[in-house]
Protein backbone atom coordinates (compact mmCIF):
# COMPACT_ATOMS: atom_id res chain seq x y z
CA UNK A 1 0.00 0.00 0.00
CA UNK A 2 1.38 3.31 -0.68
CA UNK A 3 1.04 6.33 1.43
CA UNK A 4 -0.33 9.39 -0.52
CA UNK A 5 1.78 12.31 0.62
CA UNK A 6 0.88 16.03 0.17
CA UNK A 7 2.46 18.03 -2.33
CA UNK A 8 5.34 20.04 -0.82
CA UNK A 9 4.90 23.72 -0.11
CA UNK A 10 5.40 26.34 -3.15
CA UNK A 11 9.19 27.07 -2.83
CA UNK A 12 9.25 29.58 -5.18
CA UNK A 13 11.66 32.18 -5.22
CA UNK A 14 9.51 35.00 -4.20
CA UNK A 15 11.18 37.80 -2.08
CA UNK A 16 10.25 37.94 1.67
CA UNK A 17 7.99 41.19 1.10
CA UNK A 18 5.36 39.21 -1.25
CA UNK A 19 4.79 36.81 1.30
CA UNK A 20 1.55 37.24 2.76
CA UNK A 21 2.25 38.46 6.60
CA UNK A 22 5.82 38.34 6.06
CA UNK A 23 6.19 42.05 7.26
CA UNK A 24 3.92 41.29 10.16
CA UNK A 25 7.28 41.43 12.56
CA UNK A 26 7.76 44.50 11.17
CA UNK A 27 4.65 46.46 11.14
CA UNK A 28 4.74 44.96 14.95
CA UNK A 29 7.93 46.68 15.93
CA UNK A 30 6.95 49.64 13.99
CA UNK A 31 3.74 50.13 16.74
CA UNK A 32 5.98 49.33 20.01
CA UNK A 33 6.71 53.05 21.23
CA UNK A 34 10.24 53.82 22.28
CA UNK A 35 11.78 55.01 25.13
CA UNK A 36 11.51 58.51 24.36
CA UNK A 37 8.15 58.40 23.18
CA UNK A 38 7.12 57.05 26.72
CA UNK A 39 9.47 59.48 28.25
CA UNK A 40 7.70 62.44 26.18
CA UNK A 41 4.29 61.04 26.99
CA UNK A 42 3.11 63.58 29.78
CA UNK A 43 2.51 61.39 33.39
CA UNK A 44 -0.86 61.35 35.00
CA UNK A 45 -0.89 61.50 38.41
CA UNK A 46 -2.99 58.79 39.86
CA UNK A 47 -4.46 60.29 42.76
CA UNK A 48 -6.14 57.36 44.31
CA UNK A 49 -2.78 56.75 46.92
CA UNK A 50 -1.30 60.64 47.20
CA UNK A 51 0.08 62.56 49.56
CA UNK A 52 -0.63 66.36 49.85
CA UNK A 53 2.16 68.08 48.13
CA UNK A 54 1.45 71.01 50.26
CA UNK A 55 2.51 68.90 53.57
CA UNK A 56 5.99 70.29 54.88
CA UNK A 57 8.81 68.30 55.22
CA UNK A 58 8.91 67.95 58.67
CA UNK A 59 5.57 66.10 59.07
CA UNK A 60 6.44 64.05 56.25
CA UNK A 61 9.33 62.67 58.12
CA UNK A 62 7.66 62.61 61.63
CA UNK A 63 4.84 60.40 59.39
CA UNK A 64 7.51 58.38 57.96
CA UNK A 65 9.48 57.44 61.34
CA UNK A 66 5.55 56.63 62.96
CA UNK A 67 5.01 54.43 60.31
CA UNK A 68 8.30 52.72 60.22
CA UNK A 69 7.93 52.21 64.33
CA UNK A 70 4.85 50.66 63.53
CA UNK A 71 6.24 48.24 60.76
CA UNK A 72 8.88 47.45 63.59
CA UNK A 73 6.31 46.11 65.91
CA UNK A 74 4.14 44.61 63.75
CA UNK A 75 7.38 42.63 62.16
CA UNK A 76 8.68 42.01 66.01
CA UNK A 77 5.36 41.17 67.09
CA UNK A 78 5.15 38.22 64.25
CA UNK A 79 8.78 36.83 64.77
CA UNK A 80 7.29 34.90 67.99
CA UNK A 81 5.61 32.95 66.18
CA UNK A 82 7.89 31.67 63.40
CA UNK A 83 10.88 29.19 63.94
CA UNK A 84 13.36 28.73 61.63
CA UNK A 85 14.48 30.22 58.54
CA UNK A 86 11.41 32.26 58.57
CA UNK A 87 12.08 33.67 61.53
CA UNK A 88 15.51 34.66 60.50
CA UNK A 89 14.31 36.30 57.42
CA UNK A 90 11.53 38.71 59.41
CA UNK A 91 14.29 39.32 61.74
CA UNK A 92 16.32 41.10 59.02
CA UNK A 93 13.50 42.68 57.54
CA UNK A 94 12.67 44.30 60.85
CA UNK A 95 16.44 45.17 61.19
CA UNK A 96 16.24 46.62 57.59
CA UNK A 97 12.74 48.86 59.10
CA UNK A 98 14.54 49.95 61.82
CA UNK A 99 17.75 51.19 59.80
CA UNK A 100 14.85 53.18 58.26
CA UNK A 101 13.77 54.67 60.95
CA UNK A 102 16.73 55.55 62.49
CA UNK A 103 18.05 57.00 59.16
CA UNK A 104 14.68 59.44 59.13
CA UNK A 105 14.98 59.93 62.71
CA UNK A 106 18.43 61.44 62.04
CA UNK A 107 17.07 63.55 59.50
CA UNK A 108 14.52 64.66 61.95
CA UNK A 109 17.18 65.98 64.05
CA UNK A 110 18.72 67.61 61.32
CA UNK A 111 16.02 69.38 59.57
CA UNK A 112 15.60 72.80 60.00
CA UNK A 113 12.26 74.81 59.37
CA UNK A 114 12.56 77.06 56.86
CA UNK A 115 12.28 81.12 58.62
CA UNK A 116 8.40 81.99 58.43
CA UNK A 117 8.37 85.39 56.67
Amino acid sequence: MSKITPDPPNTDSTAPHEIPNANSHHKTADRVPSFADIKATPRKLCTLFTVNPDVDTESLLAYACESLASANVMATDLVDHLEGTSRNALLGIAQVIMLGELAVNRALDRFEPAAIK
